[in-house]
């Protein structure tokens, strides 16, 4: 398929730049495969939406202030000491340790960082060094500092928001650009679907009996990488760690067994259990697995576990845009994104979502 295939105009008031004031007051629409039936909901009364035998399944990662503001250097620490100002301003974006202090990273601008070079933040505190170059931005480098590497970066980091919000972090998006339920550190962006969810919306799913679980996939370059090939089966996606534990395995097993949907809240979730679902032999039924996907989903993709899909609206030409039409085809969520235009939904990490069913 082509990548234009994937496209569409959105007028630039129609991007969210700020959270609601109440996170389950977003707007919901829900898209019936079968029927190809629209509706159009508020996100608190989700419950209403769902059959008790069905089953959320949340990601729980935690977003960390990965996005550090530094200065170039030099290739010697003693440059920093002596000038005592920034040579160059420079962006770095945490995506994934390596072990040893070693990281993977996105550098902006990183035309002409090169290997040996410098980079200081937290005024002198902490300093990474390029070790490898690769491309479109990517470098690895070696942090030097002394004390708590994440207090460091949690005094230090800013949240990664990303591009298409054009404006600083403010301080009201340490809490707004992170789910309720977060518990595991290790996501550069937030798992979107999850930021509507609010206490009061799970006691309503207590309520009616719909059960919940948990998995974890730490968000990095893998879900965000642009694609560049005109040709989308050519393009290949960054590993991004995930876990399903043996709770959330037996949990989903237990689900299916009794005819119940398995209802991935967020992309990350379904790329997480589809990529668990490759892995099965012979039963059917999945096992807790730790490891890395670079599952990319497009359509033609044959789905196994998920049978909902719980998502907000995703930018034209993305990974992510390819793995809703997937799941729901093409002509349909390309008619719900004109529907939603139309209606003044809310777009991207801050905005409005869609329930398919």
């Amino acid at each position: 398929m082509r990548l234009s295939e994937f496209d569409y105009d959105l007028p630039q008031e129609r991007i969210a730049l700020h959270p609601l004031q109440e996170r389950d007051q977003s707007r919901l629409m829900r898209v019936e495969r079968a029927t190809a039936e629209i509706s159009h909901h508020v996100f608190s009364n989700l419950d209403e939406l769902l059959r008790p035998t069905d089953l959320l399944v949340l990601n729980n990662t935690r977003v960390f202030p990965a996005r550090l503001l530094g200065q170039r250097g030099g290739l010697t620490s003693e440059s920093f000491e002596k000038e005592g100002r920034p040579k160059a301003k420079i962006e770095v974006l945490l995506l994934r340790p390596l072990g040893n202090d070693v990281w993977e990273v996105l550098v902006k601008p990183g035309r002409k960082m090169r290997v040996g070079e410098r980079v200081y933040f937290a005024g002198g505190r902490l300093e990474a060094e390029v070790l490898e170059r690769s491309q479109l931005g990517m470098r690895k480098v070696r942090f030097y500092y002394s004390g708590d590497f994440d207090e460091i970066i949690d005094q230090s980091g800013h949240v990664p928001l990303p591009p298409y919000i054009h404006r600083p972090d403010e301080p009201q998006d340490k809490q707004r650009y992170q789910t309720i339920f977060a518990k595991k550190r290790g996501a550069v962006a937030a798992p979107t679907a999850g930021l509507h969810f609010t206490r009061s919306v799970f006691d309503r799913l207590s309520e009616k009996g719909i059960p919940w679980c948990e998995i974890t996939l730490h968000l990095g370059l893998g879900t965000f990488q642009p694609v560049h090939s005109e040709q989308i089966e050519e393009h290949r996606m960054e590993k991004e760690s995930f876990e399903i534990s043996t709770e959330a395995a037996e949990a989903i097993n237990f689900a299916k067994s009794k005819g119940g949907r398995i209802i991935a809240v967020g992309t990350t979730v379904a790329r997480s259990l589809e990529s668990a679902a490759l892995i099965v032999q012979h039963s059917g039924d999945i096992s807790a697995v730790r490891g890395e996907t670079d599952l990319f989903i497009y359509p033609g993709f044959q789905f196994r576990l998920v049978d909902g899909l719980l998502t907000n609206f995703h930018l034209p030409r993305s990974t992510l845009l390819m793995l809703v039409s997937a799941f729901a085809g093409r002509d349909l969520i390309l008619q719900a994104y004109r529907r939603a235009i139309e209606g003044n939904y809310r777009f991207y990490s801050y905005g409005d979502c869609m329930l398919i069913l």
